[in-house]
């Protein structure tokens, strides 16, 4: 068996170790993909709640609610493909100040 030479950044550890420690529900994967998903609105915003195919998302201020709002179906998408299966059908916005 060949050892390393050099050592492996700690993020492969840890991302196994948070597949490990993930609940199994669906608000948990999708919390875990939202800084990527999100984009620029993952400062911003945190997804809090789903039911039924609607995931609802908490903005820090109205003015951010509602450009989610209008980006909705674009992260919808995107959400559902890093999720690998179409299980949000639409996002809800709330401005509740994170």
């Amino acid at each position: 068996m060949k050892r390393r030479r050099t050592p492996r950044p700690v993020s492969f550890a840890l991302g196994s170790l948070q597949d490990d420690l993930e609940p199994a529900t669906l608000l948990a994967a999708i919390q875990r993909r939202w800084p990527e998903v999100a984009g620029a609105f993952a400062s911003c915003s945190q997804p809090r709640y789903e039911r039924d195919g609607v995931l609802t998302v908490a903005c820090t201020s109205a003015v951010q609610a509602q450009e989610l709002n209008l980006m909705s179906e674009l992260v919808v998408a995107r959400l559902n493909e890093a999720l690998g299966r179409p299980a949000i059908t639409r996002l809800k916005t709330q401005a509740t100040g994170v």
